[in-house]
């Protein structure tokens, strides 16, 4: 609907009022189309809307109780793959809003982007793809594209969330083009090409680098919340050790011991990293659209590299944020000791679904009827891929502890 049509309609422009660049992606303009056509929404723009269908989706809620590095039940206020999701949203929107893109684009990209996730973060993840090789493998990426195109059912008309070609262009390249596609992309490319050899739009460049620095600062957080990092270890660490240094040094005439002391020291050193590598994002990022001077947004698709990014001595630390946190947090003894019971919990539920199907859910049995052995598979791959840490626990238990009803 034209703005002439929303006038006479009495509905507010929501294209009014906006100050983007040319090669943002424009209200209005661009591709804005979704595999089942749909009336436009009067008061939405098509962004809108889809961030707004992403937040109302099952497949969002279950991210309240999956793991992001700590499992659910270690503590309340460690991060879930659900307050991740809204970190990299409100690090995405202010980047976007600064760099003059659309904002709602970038927010809906980044909510969406986790919504493949396995319970138990990565080690469930790393499970199932050591079960599905052979059979076409699994990939959070991937099963993010599948859940909103194909596994929400939420709707009389279609299944999934009937996204915008934007929306889901930005959740296959993110973070970059993709220059050797799995089966299952290919399927759901095949479905609604997304142009997999090029670069996506300036707004999903900005929500994956906004998910690298939300994950390394909330990991930094809960890191040394949990007592499995000190502010000790952190002084060499690129970036983050800097900060730490003036914090401390701001924070001189307090107490130094007291609790309350080294909480605002900590959660002062966070903020202080985000912005440093956030405003390292937006200079770079800046630069790099003045040398390429594009005029459209296919100008950024076709662009020889990505036009979001770090200076390179940033991205260099970037690095050294993600071997520190490798090595001194996601392989802690302890933060081990729950990936080895993840992956073998994962590992059961998905051998013995596949082994007696007629144990899955009447649902997912209907699902699974008339599969060969490869279907069969996939849809276990996906029961398993849905469940929250909890609901993964309990189906282990009801599944294998005679004591526990079925």
């Amino acid at each position: 609907m034209d703005r002439a049509a929303k006038e006479t309609a009495g509905v507010p422009d929501t294209t009014e009022c906006r100050d983007l660049m040319p090669y943002a992606v424009q209200p209005g303009e661009g591709r804005a189309r979704r595999l089942y056509d749909e009336p436009e929404s009067l008061a939405r723009s098509p962004w809108q809307r889809d961030r707004d269908r992403v937040i109302h989706s099952s497949g969002f809620r279950r991210l309240q109780y999956k793991t992001q590095v700590f499992v659910n039940h270690e503590g309340d206020f460690f991060r879930t793959r659900l307050t991740h999701s809204l970190e990299v949203a409100q690090v995405a929107r202010s980047m976007a809003r600064f760099l003059k893109l659309d904002e709602d684009l970038t927010e809906a990209v980044a909510l969406a982007h986790d919504l493949g996730h396995t319970p138990f973060g990565h080690a469930g993840e790393d499970a199932l793809a050591a079960h599905m090789q052979e059979w076409g493998g699994f990939d959070h990426n991937t099963q993010a594209l599948r859940q909103v195109m194909l596994k929400e059912r939420r709707y009389l008309a279609f299944d999934g969330l009937n996204l915008t070609w934007e929306t889901l262009e930005g959740l296959a390249k993110h973070n970059g083009p993709v220059k050797r596609p799995s089966a299952r992309l290919l399927e759901l490319d095949a479905l609604f090409p997304l142009e997999l050899s090029t670069y996506a739009s300036a707004e999903a460049q900005v929500a994956a680098l906004a998910d690298d620095i939300a994950y390394h600062g909330h990991d930094l957080d809960d890191g040394v919340k949990s007592g499995l990092l000190s502010l000790d270890d952190l002084v060499d660490v690129p970036v983050v050790g800097e900060e730490l240094f003036e914090v401390r040094k701001a924070a001189a005439d307090l107490p130094s011991q007291d609790k309350r002391t080294l909480q605002r020291i900590r959660h002062e050193m966070v903020r202080r990293v985000i912005h440093k590598l956030v405003t390292d994002v937006l200079i770079c990022t800046r630069e790099r659209l003045q040398d390429l001077a594009p005029r459209h947004v296919e100008d950024i698709r076709a662009a020889s590299g990505p036009v979001v990014a770090f200076h390179e001595p940033m991205a260099q630390a970037n690095k050294g944020i993600r071997k520190f946190l490798f090595a001194h947090l996601y392989r802690h003894w302890r933060v081990n000791r729950m990936t080895h019971k993840a992956r073998h919990v994962t590992a059961e539920l998905f051998d013995t679904l596949t082994e007696s199907p007629s144990l899955l859910p009447a649902e997912w049995q209907r699902e699974a009827e008339g599969k060969d052995a490869t279907g069969l598979r996939r849809v276990v791959a996906d029961y398993v891929a849905s469940m929250t840490d909890r609901y993964a626990m309990e189906e282990h238990r009801r599944l294998t502890d005679l004591s526990v009803a079925g």
